[in-house]
């Protein structure tokens, strides 16, 4: 009897001990009650300010100064039991975000160059209004004009309604050329076309650029050829699309003087360019062995091949990645579509399966009868008020301008320059409007 009496005792100061324990061990790790209602508290503007800017500096990597009112002061027993864990714990807590405290991140904003001289600024302004039309992201236009056409640009940019203008921003820079004789720069090929070889030199502070002619116009969003930047391998610097398909009806394939690259050369009217690469990159060549930056590289080569050379610019790209295939990236000729795929036939594959991306109007198509499926587009583009229905007042009329032009090489197969504009314009209504009609499937 008395044996169980002490084995009874004994359980019984065993399970106190064990309930104290586990009471008085806990006890350290939760919060005193005033900070537990503290919490249920709204933040106040200045408090949200205070997180706001904690966040940012930790997404910049930089150290936050965090304000004291947000960090909670422990007690004795908590200093004591977790040292200096208690500090970084509080900075932590503090930097939790509140349900509807989102800070988001700087947005990524994609940087478009053209070069205007002469009588090309209403063209300009259309490949402007083409690229803002369809492009998801923002745009960072770069736009290198004379010095007569930059009060015209911003002119024309202050009458587009705040639905267009919110959407970009715009850099105006004078023509200047950093090696050489600016003279004969300029008249290289077309007025001031030489400027594009001078961008990494000029735009130091850009990491990546889409340089195109004024005669190019965008029949989908930008963003979908600003992508092909994540596809360059660690080599490649810059993207170009070829001169021509077909090697026996091609210009260099066929006339060419000097080195150009592949069998076809390529065509600079659409150039994605990794800036910050191509000015840490050492150019193989034909005249140094040790290779020469971009800057260096330019004017020798010009000095070298300027007898040789016919489109201007154009040709001295081609010259460098011949001696560099490795830096350049091949696109598709939907994303440069020029007559010359459709004039002597139908030899773009890529617009014929998907349509065409990128329509580059050169040999002044857009402003004679030659080609009236590429006219038909520009017109209807350039005659688009901002903020009417994309269908209404774009597809359709041009549609109807594609009727005159069913005889025509260019305009036979009208889908060619339907099919992708029809399929952003789709997206873009499926998206604002659709999305907001129709009920969530359960």
């Amino acid at each position: 009897m008395r044996i169980h009496c002490k084995i009874v005792t004994i359980a019984i100061c065993f399970g106190v001990f064990l309930l104290l324990y586990f009471f008085g061990g806990n006890t350290a790790d939760e919060p005193p009650l005033k900070e537990v209602a503290k919490e249920k508290h709204f933040l106040s503007s200045r408090d949200i300010e205070d997180i706001a800017r904690i966040k940012e500096a930790k997404e910049t990597n930089k150290e936050p100064q965090i304000p004291p009112k947000l960090i909670r002061k422990p007690d004795r027993k908590e200093a004591k039991l977790r040292g200096g864990n208690v500090i970084a714990k509080a900075r932590q807590k503090s930097e939790v975000g509140r349900p509807g405290l989102k800070v988001t991140r700087p947005e990524d904003v994609m940087h478009l160059a053209v070069v205007a001289c002469g009588n090309r600024l209403d063209e300009t302004l259309t490949m402007v209004k083409s690229a803002l039309l369809f492009s998801i992201k923002k745009i960072k236009f770069h736009i290198f004009a004379e010095e007569d056409l930059a009060e015209q640009f911003q002119k024309g940019f202050s009458q587009w309604p705040r639905t267009a203008s919110s959407k970009f921003q715009y850099s105006i820079y004078p023509i200047t050329f950093s090696v050489g004789n600016a003279e004969e720069w300029k008249k290289l090929f077309k007025p001031c076309a030489a400027q594009r070889l001078f961008l990494p030199v000029i735009l130091k502070d850009v990491d990546s650029l889409l340089y195109v002619d004024t005669d190019v116009l965008f029949l989908r969003p930008m963003d979908d050829i600003w992508k092909f930047l994540k596809d360059f391998n660690s080599t490649q610097l810059a993207a170009m699309a070829p001169e021509h398909e077909i090697p026996k009806i091609g210009w260099y394939s066929r006339f060419a003087r000097h080195p150009f690259y592949g069998v076809t050369g390529v065509n600079s009217g659409v150039m994605l360019m990794n800036l910050t690469r191509i000015r840490s990159t050492l150019f193989r060549n034909s005249m140094i062995v040790s290779g020469l930056s971009w800057e260096n590289l330019l004017h020798p080569l010009y000095q070298k091949y300027k007898n040789h050379i016919t489109w201007g610019d154009q040709d001295l790209l081609n010259i460098i990645f011949h001696y560099n295939p490795e830096c350049l990236y091949i696109f598709p000729c939907q994303w440069n579509y020029r007559p010359d795929h459709c004039m002597y036939g139908s030899n773009c594959k890529s617009a014929e399966e998907e349509g065409v991306s990128v329509l580059h109007g050169n040999r002044g198509v857009y402003h004679d009868d030659k080609q009236p499926a590429f006219r038909a587009v520009y017109d209807a583009i350039n005659e688009y008020p901002f903020d009417e229905n994309l269908f209404q007042s774009l597809f359709f009329p041009l549609q109807t301008k594609f009727l005159d032009t069913v005889n025509t090489l260019c305009g036979r197969i009208p889908q060619v320059f339907l099919k992708q504009i029809e399929k952003t314009m789709r997206a873009a209504y499926e998206k604002k409007v659709v999305r907001h009609v129709l009920p969530p499937h359960e």
